[in-house]
């Protein structure tokens, strides 16, 4: 008995240790890959993107990375491998092979997901149907013929690898056993906080180094185990004492937060007035937002040079907000925060489609005060669930691609076929076109542009081509920096095409009856991704202008406000002046805009990168991005901050939010019933 017992013991000690060393090879050939694959992905960021960095020092950073996500889970995956491999040897150590090969497969994908668009792929996957990515996935132009050789040629070497090198190597137990226990001692010790990329000179470069599978997965578990926001009887004391911290803000004074979690008595805060002439009658207002126009090139002071003359021009003769943010960092959120100042829910406001709670807008507000309401877009209406919106704000014309007549062209189709519809030009053209018949009642008019849109295809590529490279001239860059911007090419030469748009669209709009009595509104929905971001902010930071005849002096306003803050500040100017009936509550998430001409931020402004993505959050002179915590700067270019009693600040103020946001996914309402009956249509 007990020379079987020892026989067990010996067979179970054999099988471990083979099981341990087995492991190890697949281990060290899976970080071997990872260690390649880094390099590839480094090489093939500097080579088309500009940064300040080295390649051995990004790789470096890279690799430090690698071994943070490597070492996070081996050790409880070492366990599993050991445990099945006692009981089913052959299938377990197959079985992990071939695991290997299918998450190289999809590291190769985000890898190079992240060179095409510059974006760490995240849950936002989650957030989209088949047909919008269908969509988005054909706008970006046809698959390369260089990844697919990459992806094929690094398949095949590590599937010889896995199947050829552990016949050969064959590592010491204590070796073998040393994975699992640097494992075991960097989990215990938390030195993954200590290794981090912050000091890298942009977001790109940080976002290059950082492991695409790691960044993924843990955004997935984020996203199908999020995070509940339960009730808090005292998040209101905390909220205020933070407001009154960072900035000398009006108390926002919330009713009945028990089923209205939104709902707030108006603030009043008509900054707009003493900027305007008053007119006999209500004035038109026309908004118009231009997909991906960021602050990063656009106007005076743009970080990456001023591409937008006409904008520029114009915003001197306007209300002008550089230091101003969209709230979202796909065009899902712009609706929903331009014109009705509302909260994300889940998936974004539109998702909720048909559960959407009873709403106050821009739209259906001024409609019930004898406005007509227009929408007007180059692409189909449907995506992103706008169409659903506008029609449950009672929109009376909604205009998209499938209503443009004959004679008009569409975007040249990308290699796929693919085009998002109308480019800029021809959105206004025909926008004047239906507009011909002067109407007696005031319009609300919304234009979204589509031109700065990957794949950055326009009509007259060689005139805009040309100003680009006059561009770079009159900045005076050197060789080495022109080609740099060569490499985004498309991109900026887009952005010189919907400039000379809108500077047509305003010349033409100045020769009709109502140019006189007609308010512009100009914003980007938020700042093209494609070019390389200083920042985590940049992607947010869009410029806002206000622009009319009626204006009778023009202002730059430094403080920060938000997409959120523009519908307070048009009804409480529309209501004081032109006798707009407006309810004395209302649920905007925004304060109002802050025309306070020094920096300075009095609001508080969540930040949804994607459908998915809650993760930004600005308050006072701080940014808060899931755990780190900025300090924006003047020229709103931000450091990061080491200062835990600030970061928990700012993550309780966030949380408000969020407990709120929760609850009206969770089917609470915004406003009564009696509200929405006698100021809505």
């Amino acid at each position: 008995m007990k020379s079987f017992s020892k026989k067990a013991r010996n067979s179970f000690e054999n099988k471990f240790w083979k099981a341990t060393s087995e492991f190890a090879i697949l281990a060290l050939i899976f970080l071997g890959f990872l260690i390649v694959l880094s390099a590839v992905e480094v090489w093939m960021g500097i080579s088309r993107h500009s940064v300040d960095e080295g390649f051995f020092s990004l790789w470096s950073w890279s690799i430090l990375e690698d071994l943070k996500f490597l070492f996070a889970y081996l050790l409880p995956v070492y366990l599993v491998y050991v445990g099945f491999y006692l009981l089913i040897s052959k299938i377990i150590t197959g079985a992990f092979k071939a695991f290997i090969i299918l998450f190289f497969a999809m590291e190769l994908m985000l890898v190079f997901y992240f060179n095409t668009t510059l974006l760490m792929l995240g849950s936002d996957l989650f957030g989209y149907s088949l047909q919008e990515i269908t969509q988005t996935v054909g706008a970006s132009g046809s698959i390369k013929l260089i990844p697919i050789l990459v992806f094929i040629g690094f398949t095949v070497v590590l599937g010889f690898s896995l199947f050829k090198l552990p016949r050969k190597l064959k590592p010491g137990r204590w070796v073998a056993l040393a994975f699992p226990i640097i494992s075991l001692v960097f989990l215990i010790s938390g030195i993954s906080e200590i290794n981090d990329s912050s000091e890298l000179s942009t977001d790109f470069a940080r976002n290059l180094v950082k492991n695409k599978s790691d960044y993924f997965y843990a955004a997935a578990y984020e996203h199908f185990n999020p995070e509940l926001y339960e009730p808090d009887i005292y998040s209101e004391s905390y909220l205020g004492d933070f407001i009154n911290q960072f900035a000398q803000a009006e108390p926002v004074d919330y009713v009945e937060e028990g089923e209205f979690p939104f709902l707030r008595r108006e603030l009043n805060r008509d900054v707009l007035s003493p900027f305007f002439e008053k007119g006999e009658k209500a004035p038109n207002i026309v908004i118009i937002t231009v997909e991906g126009l960021g602050r990063a090139f656009s106007n005076k002071g743009a970080y990456l040079g001023n591409f937008t003359p006409f904008l520029d021009s114009l915003s001197r003769k306007s209300l002008y907000w550089p230091n101003f943010l969209s709230n979202g960092g796909r065009t899902f959120a712009v609706l929903p925060s331009l014109l009705g100042s509302l909260p994300f829910a889940d998936n974004g406001f539109m998702e909720m489609q048909a559960e959407m709670p009873q709403q106050m807008s821009l739209l259906n507000l001024l409609k019930n005060n004898s406005y007509e309401t227009s929408f007007y877009y180059g692409g189909n209406s449907e995506f992103d669930k706008m169409e659903t919106y506008l029609r449950m704000n009672n929109v009376d014309h909604i205009l998209d691609e499938d209503d443009f007549p004959a004679g008009y062209k569409k975007i040249p189709a990308s290699a796929t076929g693919f085009t998002w519809g109308y480019g800029d030009k021809e959105l206004f053209r025909y926008y004047f076109k239906s507009k011909q018949e002067t109407s007696s009642k005031p319009g609300l008019d919304f234009l979204l542009t589509v031109s700065m849109h990957s794949p950055f295809i326009i009509d007259e590529t060689e005139k805009y081509n040309q100003k680009f490279e006059e561009k770079l001239e009159a900045f005076g860059f050197s060789e080495e920096k022109k080609k740099d911007y060569r490499n985004y090419k498309k991109q900026y030469s887009s952005i010189l095409f919907a400039d000379d748009a809108l500077k047509n669209f305003i010349h033409a709009y100045s020769k009709k009856e109502e140019f006189e009595n007609t308010i512009f509104i100009i914003t980007g929905d938020h700042r093209i991704p494609e070019i390389p971001m200083a920042s985590k902010l940049d992607r947010y930071h869009v410029p806002m202008i206000i622009y009319s005849p009626l204006l009778k002096r023009t202002g730059e306003f430094e403080a920060v406000s938000s997409h959120f803050d523009l519908a307070p500040s048009l009804v409480s100017f529309l209501k004081n002046n032109y006798g707009l009936k407006a309810p004395q509550i209302n649920s905007f998430v925004g304060r109002g805009l802050d025309t306070t001409r020094s920096f300075q931020n009095i609001n508080n402004i969540p930040l949804k990168q994607t459908k998915t993505e809650l993760r930004d959050f600005v308050m006072g002179e701080y940014h808060l991005n899931g755990e780190d915590l900025f300090r924006i700067n003047r020229d709103f270019r931000e450091t990061m901050v080491k200062d835990e009693v600030k970061k928990e600040e700012l993550k309780s103020a966030f949380n408000q939010f969020k407990r709120k946001n929760s609850d009206i996914i969770r089917g609470k309402k915004l406003i009564p019933d009696s509200i929405a009956r006698k100021y809505l249509k």
